[in-house]
């Protein structure tokens, strides 16, 4: 056994920043990443509002054509083999390998280094090369189409292009994706398969990966950005797409020490469970999402009331916000008293649901709000639920943060729940 697991790096392309530092202060600020989506202008999308990421243009279908920070530089054989997500997951890698100061001897070629990736593929670049196939001829697709588009694309060209040479897997479990990939990566470690993983999720954020939800009836059709997303309030409407790529550097105990690495946090264990439930729609008690809380804790060592705080995984949908909300109380009631505002009580951790800001990531949203809670831990703030005006009264006696405050948190869960009811709970500690 390895012992524990610690965050060193983070890599962050996001609606609300391209690094840590920007992230930091938008989270900080709670300042939100939503826009009115050029692409969903049109009469007949009763959607308009998305969260893009900004400073990358990757309409085309073709790579070549992409346009992306003059920071990042990526060879045209590279380039050609991914999707969108895959060059937004490309830069976050580049920024999380030098966040944690690691060496090319440390990643590239090292046996003890793995990669664990989660992504829904890229439907924008599947629909292309199925529509070149059928019109034009079997052909006439892209050599690179089938590894650009599947939902395997991260890890395929992660792996290859980092030279990794650990275990790799891609993981799916739709919106616990990237909190499967997380968990995993954390059990390598910890039984001694691996020194060191990247954890990996990333989304195209794009028409094709967002506006099938609407069929769904899943997405807001709020016109004003800073009412689309908007977790545990009583007028939610549903969720805003988003897209990007977050990477978290996971290292044993023993590498920490031998490098002399700084850390964000510590990951002390996560839970899973099911709903067995329904296909798309979360238990209405929650119990599989309770389930997983209760596992990570026990995994963990912990009492509800050890937990600091919260980072649910609230989307802004009627159904699933009030899913959580039962989970939640079901798991800390009784275990004291509610806090007041601003004050800290072992009953009632402060909660908050970041996708308010970043609007939900989908696979990418587990490694992302993983990333937001390693920098809560490391810069000793809590992230406020923005946009409530009137809170849903289902949420009476928890403790919703409005703003974001200066309260340095210990212990931290973050939620992430997915199609099918897959359920993950991620614990993680201050150093």
């Amino acid at each position: 056994m390895a012992g524990r697991v610690f965050i060193t790096g983070l890599g962050l392309i996001t609606s609300i920043g391209n690094d840590v530092p920007s992230v930091t202060a938008a989270l900080r600020e709670l300042r939100h990443g939503i826009q009115l989506y050029p692409p969903f202008a049109g009469d007949d999308v009763p959607v308009k509002v998305a969260a893009p990421v900004r400073g990358f243009d990757t309409a085309s279908n073709d790579p070549e054509d992409w346009t992306y920070p003059d920071a990042y530089r990526i060879r045209r054989e590279v380039i050609r083999g991914m999707a969108p997500h895959g060059l937004y997951a490309w830069c976050a890698m580049q920024q999380a390998i030098t966040d944690a100061g690691l060496g090319e001897a440390d990643f590239a070629n090292n046996p003890d280094t793995g990669l664990y990736a989660a992504s829904g593929g890229s439907p924008q670049l599947m629909g292309y090369m199925l529509g070149r196939m059928h019109q034009l001829g079997v052909m006439r697709c892209s050599p690179l189409g089938i590894v650009a588009a599947i939902s395997g694309t991260l890890n395929f060209n992660l792996v290859a292009h980092f030279k990794i040479k650990g275990a790799s897997c891609g993981f799916s479990s739709a919106c616990a994706s990237s909190a499967h990939a997380l968990g995993y990566a954390y059990d390598d470690l910890v039984l001694g398969r691996a020194k060191r993983m990247f954890v990996v999720g990333a989304e195209d954020g794009n028409v094709d990966s967002i506006l099938p939800f609407a069929g769904m009836r899943a997405l807001s059709l709020q016109r004003d950005p800073a009412l689309a997303s908007r977790p545990f309030d009583a007028a939610r409407d549903g969720f805003v797409g988003t897209g990007g790529a977050a990477v978290l550097v996971l290292e044993t105990e023993d590498e920490v020490q031998r490098r002399g690495a700084p850390v964000y946090g510590e990951v002390a264990a996560w839970g899973q469970a099911s709903d067995g439930h329904n296909v798309a729609i979360s238990h209405p008690e929650g119990e599989g999402l309770a389930l997983a809380m209760r596992r990570a804790l026990q995994a963990a060592q912990l009492a509800p009331g050890d937990v600091d705080y919260i980072n649910a995984h609230a989307t802004s949908t009627p159904i699933g916000d009030l899913s959580e909300v039962r989970a939640i109380k079901s798991v800390f009631a009784g275990s004291g008293e509610e806090g007041g505002a601003g004050g800290r009580s072992p009953a009632s951790p402060a909660i908050s649901s970041t996708k308010a800001l970043t609007g939900h990531g989908l696979s990418l949203a587990g490694a992302m709000e993983s990333a937001f809670c390693a920098l809560a831990l490391r810069e000793g703030f809590l992230p406020g639920s923005a946009h409530i005006a009137q809170l849903d009264p289902e949420c009476a006696g928890l403790r919703i943060l409005r703003k974001t405050v200066a309260e340095p948190p210990r212990v931290v869960l973050n939620n992430s729940s997915g199609f099918g009811g897959a359920n993950v709970s991620v614990v993680l500690k201050r150093a």
